[in-house]
């Protein structure tokens, strides 16, 4: 990496917005084709997955829990005193984005990477990519290929989120529809795969099956463990 790439990655903030893994909270459509408590498994092994995404950052790290009564547990998950944590607020994610993007903002902040802890594909080459374009774009996107987004980046105060479709195949669309209405203009970084269903851990196998991470490594194994099917899964 050249110097001013790595510069520009240093000066960029990464925010993992999470939730705690607990039983029958959270991944609840996952847990509906594989049980709660495998659900819980995948989701702890997601989160691990993300959080070898934020460890690799060579930029400020943040944290973002669903409840400030977590952000203890928040602080233990990095080896890294200098990560912030950052409680999410009340509200759907939209309404929740907005206040974790403003105290950011408050504390001088600038170009600022979201991440979730569903999508065990992205590597650091999707985030540098992300952090990259935000140079040219006031805000940039990775797809899902279910027509969400696996990266939200941003360089200037989110419009309001709180109207849009969360969690459905129209989301994508809406958030650049509505960056573009306040006059913001959109670019988009690598797309990737986010994990909702059971087909969709099928669909992200083969990719962390070649993924030398440990935290990906972990989770692929678990997949064969989940449908019994030996080194390759089928649906």
């Amino acid at each position: 990496m050249m110097g001013h790439e790595l510069n520009l990655i240093q000066k960029t903030t990464l925010i993992l917005v999470c939730k705690k893994p607990t039983l029958c909270q959270g991944k609840q459509r996952l847990a509906a084709d594989i049980g709660t408590e495998e659900a819980l498994t995948v989701a702890q092994h997601l989160l691990a997955c993300a959080l070898e995404d934020l460890s690799e950052w060579p930029g400020q790290k943040v944290i973002a829990p669903s409840h400030e009564s977590d952000c203890e547990w928040a602080s233990q998950l990095l080896e890294d005193e200098h990560a912030l944590i950052v409680p999410q607020g009340s509200g759907n994610l939209g309404a929740r984005l907005n206040h974790i993007d403003n105290e950011l903002r408050r504390q001088g902040k600038e170009s600022l990477i979201y991440i979730g802890s569903d999508s065990p594909t992205l590597s650091f080459r999707h985030l540098s990519d992300a952090a990259q374009r935000l140079k040219t774009y006031d805000t940039v996107f990775s797809k899902a290929s279910d027509g969400g987004v696996t990266i939200m980046a941003n360089r200037t105060h989110w419009p309001d989120l709180s109207n849009l479709p969360w969690s459905t195949e129209s989301l994508e669309a809406s958030l650049a529809k509505l960056c573009r209405q306040s006059c913001l203009s959109v670019g988009y970084a690598l797309s990737g795969q986010d994990v909702d269903h059971s087909e969709d851990l099928l669909g992200v196998f083969p990719e962390l099956n070649s993924d030398n991470r440990p935290a990906r490594r972990a989770l692929a194994k678990h997949i064969r463990t989940v449908f019994k099917q030996g080194d390759t899964p089928h649906a």
